[in-house]
């Protein structure tokens, strides 16, 4: 899984080979279909492990305490941190060359999905908003963290993982903590 990883962050689905992933994990072609039927399978595998990653962790973040603000920079280190990650697993799911495949968009759109649902969670409690509204911020705060974390990751400019994450913790949760809790009103 780990060779196979290497290979198609550095080449992409489509320029991946079986035989690279093969050769780079000392094993045998054959030996390489015995466990995944095709390059899509094993593709598929990984990028279910690089979602369930991110799916976790943004749940420790959101259950690592019960102020708000603390939620906020918690989760939005948890994008970063994944966007920084040596093994360029994140290319997986917020880069794919494959999001066309139904089964990768699937998974893709799954990060969102369940990310924006624990947010949306923690929104609705806190401030007695329609399920939908609060569905609608989540998935704005998620967006963020996402598209946020990879334009600093593809920007050489001096601002470090911990600064960024901050600046843009800030900013969501300066918009986020208008909508005051339902214990306030």
């Amino acid at each position: 899984m780990e060779s196979a990883l290497e290979v198609f962050v550095a080449q992409g689905y489509h320029a991946a080979a079986m035989d690279d992933i093969a050769e780079r994990a000392g094993v045998s072609k054959p030996v390489l279909y015995q466990h995944f039927p095709g390059k899509l399978d094993l593709y598929l595998a990984l990028l279910d492990q690089s979602c369930d990653t991110i799916i976790a962790n943004t749940r420790v973040a959101l259950e690592s305490t019960h102020d708000n603000k603390q939620r906020v920079a918690a989760t939005m280190d948890v994008f970063f941190e994944y966007v920084a990650g040596d093994t360029g697993a994140f290319r997986l799911v917020f880069e794919s060359d494959l999001t066309s495949e139904p089964a990768v968009r699937e998974q893709v759109d799954r990060v969102t999905t369940e990310c924006a649902a624990m947010i949306a969670h923690v929104i609705h409690d806190d401030t007695g908003l329609p399920d939908d509204a609060s569905r609608l911020l989540a998935v704005s705060l998620v967006g963020m963290a996402q598209v946020s974390a990879r334009f600093w990751l593809s920007d050489p400019g001096a601002i470090s993982k911990s600064d960024a994450a901050a600046l843009v913790a800030g900013l969501a949760w300066r918009g986020i903590r208008g909508y005051p809790r339902a214990d306030e009103h």
